[in-house]
């Protein structure tokens, strides 16, 4: 949900550790790129090759989830979430930051007002079990024969756009065979340390995985950044792009002559049970939302599908839907207010008739009575093979 990165910062090597949740413990109050203390990782920011943490293939919990958690007010499950979360309050992620026209962030303490935004490793953290078990397996068999099939091939190359704290790769890698090395892009220092610091160490064939990191933007991204590549992951990305960055990203790709896997873009549905005659309404509004300053939001997908088409590649598309139920109710509720928020910061006036409703939503989740269903899409883009191939 981050932007990529295409731009560089060298630092040392980071060791590898448990995870976001550990990590969070020992860098708390440290400046990035300060001298990190017995037994602390080295802090984020950095450009350099370490071997991954845990591995898990599709739809296992992920190794990177810790057992320290905190109760969530008025709900039978629980997550852990950071020091400074507010009860009842939305993750920096899950919905609008409450400035109107601007992203989800959360700073650093010592970031300046100009640093770029940062979605809360919390929410990154919490969704990611529901991501690994609404990815397309559909898609991977293809995209093992165009890898398997790519030329000179001595290993593979992926570069995670927007990587977050790494979950794409944590997903993908152990499912992928042979040696693979992974270059995480993202805007935010801080996530990028968490991504690389919590990868896996190995492929489904235990050779080896190795990562390194990159900071920039996606409006950046081009052929000659993606050289030698042999695959372009992203997750949550496209819907969170506009038209232009989406067909900087197809072109990038093209010229690269390499494929791209995108997952989990909003399809711009959602299925609520038992429904409610608000339930359509608050759709509306919140993919109205999406759509603002430019960004794509629900129309993503079919963009993506276009450019990459136009730019000759054969696209693939498969649904991936989130389906949450009493045993997701953490997700659940910091989902349903974010996008109860989102659609009346985009209609205030649905504000009195969503306040009612999302009270007794949340009462229905409390009792195990709702259920969600979240539709995405997944897409696989086979670029046709070209000199900057692997």
């Amino acid at each position: 949900m981050t932007n990529p990165a295409t731009t560089t910062q060298q630092g040392g090597a980071i060791p590898a550790q448990p995870g976001p949740r550990e990590v969070t413990a020992v860098t708390d109050g440290a400046m990035p790129g300060a001298k990190p203390g017995p037994g602390q990782a080295v802090a984020a920011g950095v450009h350099s090759v370490v071997p991954g943490g845990q591995s898990g293939c599709v739809g296992d919990e992920p190794a990177a989830r810790s057992a320290e958690r905190a109760a969530v007010p008025g709900l039978g499950s629980s997550v852990a979430f950071g020091p400074g979360h507010v009860p009842g309050a939305v993750i920096p992620g899950a919905g609008p930051s409450g400035k109107p026209g601007s992203r989800p962030t959360v700073k650093l303490r010592e970031a300046g007002p100009d640093d770029p935004p940062r979605y809360a490793p919390e929410w990154l953290e919490l969704r990611e079990p529901a991501d690994a078990a609404a990815r397309a397996h559909d898609l991977l068999d293809p995209l093992r024969i165009r890898l398997a099939n790519m030329p000179g091939k001595s290993g593979v190359v992926i570069h995670d756009l927007g990587c977050g704290t790494g979950s794409m790769g944590r997903w993908l890698a152990p499912c992928l065979d042979g040696a693979q090395h992974w270059i995480l892009h993202d805007r935010d220092p801080y996530l990028l340390h968490f991504a690389a610091v919590s990868s896996p160490r190995s492929a489904a064939d235990g050779s080896r995985v190795t990562v390194e990191t990159r900071r920039g933007d996606v409006a950046r991204l081009t052929p000659d950044a993606l050289h030698g590549a042999s695959l372009v992951t992203a997750s949550a990305l496209l819907d969170v792009l506009t038209r232009e960055e989406i067909d900087t990203l197809a072109a990038a790709c093209a010229g690269a002559g390499c494929p791209a896997l995108l997952t989990l873009s909003v399809a711009g549905r959602v299925e609520l049970s038992p429904s409610h005659p608000l339930d359509a309404e608050l759709t509306q509004a919140f993919n109205d939302h999406q759509r603002r300053d430019g960004l794509l939001g629900p129309d993503a997908v079919t963009a993506a599908a276009e450019s990459f088409s136009e730019h000759g590649a054969t696209v693939r598309l498969h649904p991936s839907p989130w389906r949450l139920g009493p045993e997701q109710a953490a997700l659940t509720e910091q989902w349903l207010r974010g996008w109860v928020g989102a659609a009346v910061e985009e209609r205030p006036e649905l504000r009195a008739e969503a306040d009612v409703y999302l009270t007794n939503r949340l009462a229905a989740l409390a009792a195990g009575e709702l259920r969600v269903t979240v539709h995405h899409v997944d897409l696989l883009a086979l670029s046709r093979p070209g000199s900057g191939a692997s």
